[in-house]
């Protein structure tokens, strides 16, 4: 990522939580943010009935309902996102802040694949939005009181709705562990 990214992320999150009126303790309700953004989000289910033809939407809600996520349309300059009803509420909820940190960060739309089918894959777009979704789900201030406070980190998922692996990966990753085992010490002296 680039120089400063993260700490940008930390604070388009934090900008879009105030406009939505939440705390950094607050969960965050992704189809409000996306209605907020005036994104659209459709389900597989959805997409199938209103495409009934659609091989995407049959394989992806009959045949092989774990493998896609979910993904953002572009239709000109608008755009919807697409995503699977099937997974658990947790990780929809990750998918769809994935899919609008796209959208926040300005992404430009690229095709799903190459000419030659492969799927066309930038990991460093993919990794900018996987902080920004984990940043607003998880905001690192409500994650730091909670630490401080010994809440487990299924009790911290559970609050934020997210999955233990998320939450887990989003302490690591801003650094909320070291900051609170150095608090820790620093207090038992």
């Amino acid at each position: 990522m680039k120089r400063g990214f993260k700490s940008n992320a930390e604070d388009i999150a934090m900008e879009i939580r105030a406009e939505l009126n939440l705390d950094t303790n607050d969960g965050l309700d992704v189809l409000k943010l996306a209605e907020y953004l005036a994104i659209p989000i459709f389900t597989i289910t959805q997409i199938a009935r209103l495409v009934p033809r659609n091989s995407f939407a049959h394989y992806f809600s009959a045949v092989d309902t774990d493998s896609f996520s979910a993904v953002t349309v572009f239709h000109g300059y608008k755009r919807f996102i697409v995503h699977n009803e099937n997974h658990h509420p947790n990780r929809q909820a990750s998918n769809l802040a994935h899919e609008i940190s796209h959208s926040l960060l300005e992404h430009s739309p690229t095709p799903i694949a190459g000419r030659d089918g492969r799927r066309y894959w930038n990991g460093e777009v993919e990794e900018e939005a996987n902080w920004l979704g984990a940043a607003l789900l998880v905001p690192r201030a409500g994650a730091l009181k909670m630490v401080k406070a010994n809440r487990t980190l299924a009790q911290i998922a559970v609050h934020f709705g997210v999955s233990e692996s998320l939450c887990q990966w989003r302490i690591r990753q801003s650094g909320i562990d070291k900051q609170v085992e150095r608090w820790r010490k620093y207090w038992r002296h």
